[in-house]
């Protein structure tokens, strides 16, 4: 059985999809809902609207960005316990208040 974590995304504070890590990688599939609404949004001009997943063998540069950098970093490790190189857990942890129209709350582990 593969243990993954996930992540739910949101653009502008409505749920638009799921991000996934996985022994295979990551995946971030837009939510069927959000794809049908008339404001649906995607979360970047790397990532457009799509029914068919996203698959990645590394974490998704538009995701990575939004991990803090410097001494707020130092910050989120300290305090979180979260070793640097584990970016998806960082993802996770810090950015449910990020700067910008896109934030991730974390799921239960799988």
């Amino acid at each position: 059985m593969i243990m993954s974590r996930s992540g739910k995304v949101y653009v502008q504070h409505i749920f638009a999809g799921i991000i996934r890590e996985s022994d295979e990688g990551y995946e971030f599939a837009y939510d069927q809902e959000y794809m049908r609404s008339q404001n649906a949004k995607a979360v970047s001009l790397t990532m457009p609207l799509s029914r068919e997943k996203y698959s990645s063998s590394v974490l998704f540069p538009f995701f990575d960005g939004l991990i803090p950098e410097g001494w707020l970093l130092n910050i989120v490790e300290r305090n979180w316990k979260i070793d640097g190189r584990d970016r998806f857990g960082l993802l996770l942890a810090s950015c449910r208040d990020c700067i910008g129209d896109v934030y991730i709350i974390p799921e239960e582990e799988i």
